[in-house]
């Protein structure tokens, strides 16, 4: 067939056409910022079903948000049917290890009603695991962090080896990872890491079920290639070992995420038959895309590539250096007003970026008070987001349901048990809870099976109170394993926050009428979460709306405005993949970019990259700041600009008096 005879879902360039047709063999594509890298990625979908006639049930698409997954299944569908779009694997890597494990996970010695711990409930197992093996004298520690932060490292690699091994401090981490890994086990958990290690466990122990996922998927591609993690690479090539079609797409100049695990080698050394750049920005001004693109060329590790556009050069880039980060505060605040009023544009045009989140506090502070014109009256306070700012899923009432729900799905499951035994009060003291845990760790059983074992619980000598009450607890459990059975899944959850009276303990514990409304507006926020899951999964299951919500990486936006349309406050990281007509980049000092810690020239390297992820967010209007002095563990302390606005050519520059707006 003629490439004049294929039609397309979305008008494409050159480099992105050869992208879509190159189907067979290792591709390498170079998707530079803004470059349509999705409409690319949506189209070669497109093409392998209608053109190829690829059965949709053999292209798996790894991504790294749900969010992502579910944008490009959306955009398929609307140039394949739906029920073929349904049939793609899109996904991310650790939704795909779940679904593996929840068909297989019996042979590792797990059940099928695993629950996923997050890196909280992890650390917390880790402080008791730690407290347990040294006799409760941590003294002997550095830090608890700083144990957890190795321990957490440790377990992001294909092998874990503790390099000190012979030292105690070596010797006890070795322990801690064992014994961690022995309590998962017990309690039939797994943590984020665990999902991929198990599944590479799997497959490289199990021939016969990796041989069938080989099999299946013919076409493969991952997005966000350059954040891929060692155990991710090793699934990338486990998996598309037999077909060899391995699509990988990204972009080196935009890996920022090593401090997560993430090996930029693994995309500038991808061994490629086909390489293809994506070059052409349809995002930003050619003025903003000539700074992008000096800074980056600073970098060494780094394929060559230079973004150009179609696009006018755009008005020059404004930098100014206040004297404090709250003049700087007021000089970012007046600025946006005076464009919002000059351009005619929406709060939600404008973002303000930042490396680090308490760069935002004088901005979120005056953004409350600053006042504005709506062209008819003068108003104070000026609607905002902080995006990325707080979890939904990390508030406490969320997290105290959330734990209810997981012990009805799998009562093993040890750190949402103790979150909730004596929650609401029921009388069960800290003693009696410290008593059982020391048995059930003994016993190297769950805390469940010793609670409901009466020979066990027996063996305990716990107060006759404390005995009926986790008898009553039990119960609840119990029934609403029954609830939930048998009814609808909104309808299941509503009698379950009715039955533990759970608005009465937010009423009691919360101490202002405000707070109290927020927190009960939480709950039923989750209720609707699970209404939407429920009309989007008629056939889905309360075990599979926790690991849906525990899988999504997505993170709840908040602030002071209401459908999203306020100033965006953003750092570097949560901004990368968004875009915005206006965007200014504060706190541009050497300490804080790069940041004092990246000392080393990998480091230095990432901070650049973080760079130039900041600047390739804006399409017309780039604003870039700096404070002489800004307040440090309370002191005020003097500033010099960031190393790497010299890099930005002075011709793309206008310099202008923070106050003057």
């Amino acid at each position: 067939m003629n490439e004049e005879e294929i039609s397309l879902p979305f008008p494409l360039n050159a480099e992105q056409k050869k992208a879509v047709l190159t189907t067979e063999g290792r591709v390498l594509v170079l998707a530079g910022a803004g470059s349509g890298k999705t409409s690319a990625l949506v189209s070669r979908i497109a093409y392998l079903i209608r053109y190829k006639n690829v059965d949709p049930n053999q292209i798996l698409g790894l991504t790294f948000t749900n969010k992502a997954a579910a944008e490009m299944k959306q955009r398929v569908a609307k140039y394949v049917d739906k029920e073929k779009a349904e049939q793609v694997e899109l996904c991310t890597f650790h939704s795909f290890c779940f679904h593996v494990l929840k068909k297989e996970i019996h042979r590792l010695g797990f059940t099928q009603e695993f629950t996923i711990y997050d890196e909280k409930d992890i650390k917390r197992l880790c402080e008791t695991i730690a407290k347990q093996i040294l006799e409760h004298d941590t003294s002997k520690l550095p830090s608890i962090d700083q144990t957890f932060e190795k321990v957490k490292k440790l377990r992001q690699e294909l092998y874990p080896t503790v390099e000190d091994g012979s030292t105690w401090i070596g010797k006890f981490t070795h322990q801690m990872l064992q014994e961690l890994d022995d309590c998962l086990r017990a309690y039939n958990a797994l943590d984020f890491d665990n999902l991929i290690r198990l599944t590479l466990k799997l497959f490289n122990e199990f021939e016969s079920v990796l041989k069938s996922y080989q099999e299946r998927f013919r076409y493969i591609m991952i997005d966000e290639y350059q954040d891929t993690n060692p155990m991710q690479y090793e699934l990338a090539k486990l998996l598309s070992s037999h077909h060899g079609n391995l699509c990988v797409v990204g972009d080196d100049d935009q890996s920022i995420y090593g401090w997560r695990g993430a090996e930029i080698e693994h995309i500038l050394n991808f061994n490629y038959h086909q390489l293809i750049k994506l070059e052409q920005n349809y995002r930003s001004s050619e003025l903003i895309l000539r700074a992008a693109n000096k800074v980056i060329e600073n970098n060494q590790k780094r394929h060559s590539k230079t973004l150009w556009t179609h696009q006018k050069e755009g008005p020059l880039i404004d930098i100014f250096h206040a004297p404090d980060e709250l003049k700087e505060a007021e000089a970012v605040l007046g600025r946006i007003v005076k464009l919002k009023k000059e351009l005619q544009l929406q709060w939600s045009d404008f973002a303000i970026l930042y490396r680090s989140n308490h760069l935002a506090r004088p901005i979120e502070m005056l953004l409350l008070s600053h006042p504005w014109n709506d062209g008819q009256n003068f108003r104070r306070g000026i609607p905002y987001n902080i995006v990325l700012g707080t979890e939904f899923y990390d508030r406490s009432e969320i997290k105290d349901i959330l734990a209810y729900l997981r012990v009805v799905v799998n009562p093993n499951d040890q750190e949402a048990l103790l979150r909730i035994i004596n929650f609401p009060r029921r009388g069960i003291s800290s003693q009696t809870l410290d008593k059982i845990t020391q048995h059930n760790r003994s016993k190297k059983k769950s805390l469940w099976s010793v609670i409901t074992d009466d020979a066990l619980i027996n063996e305990i000598q716990i107060p006759q109170k404390a005995h009926l009450a986790i008898k009553n607890f039990i119960d609840i459990i119990l029934e609403s394993r029954i609830q939930f059975s048998q009814s609808k899944l909104s309808e299941a959850y509503d009698w379950l926050v009715k039955k533990i009276e759970y608005h009465q303990v937010i009423q009691e514990e919360t101490s202002t009428e405000k707070g109290e409304k927020f927190r009960l507006e939480n709950i039923k926020q989750l209720q609707l979460l699970i209404t939407q899951y429920e009309n989007d999964n008629p056939s889905g299951t309360l075990d599979q709306f926790i690991h849906e919500i525990l899988l999504d990486s997505k993170n709840v936006e908040f602030g002071q405005s209401q459908e999203n349309k306020g100033v965006n406050l953003l750092t570097f990281h949560s901004a990368k993949g968004l875009e915005f007509e206006v965007c200014f980049i504060i706190g541009l000092e050497d300490h804080i970019l790069p940041h004092e810690k990246s000392v080393s020239q990998n480091g230095l390297e990432e901070e650049r990259r973080l760079f130039y992820v900041a600047i390739t967010r804006a399409k017309k209007h780039l604003f870039l700041s700096m404070a002489r002095n800004r307040k440090r563990i309370g002191k005020d302390i003097a500033s010099n600009p960031s190393r790497f606005l010299f890099e930005i050519p002075k011709e793309v520059l206008k310099p202008s008096n923070w106050n003057f707006y």
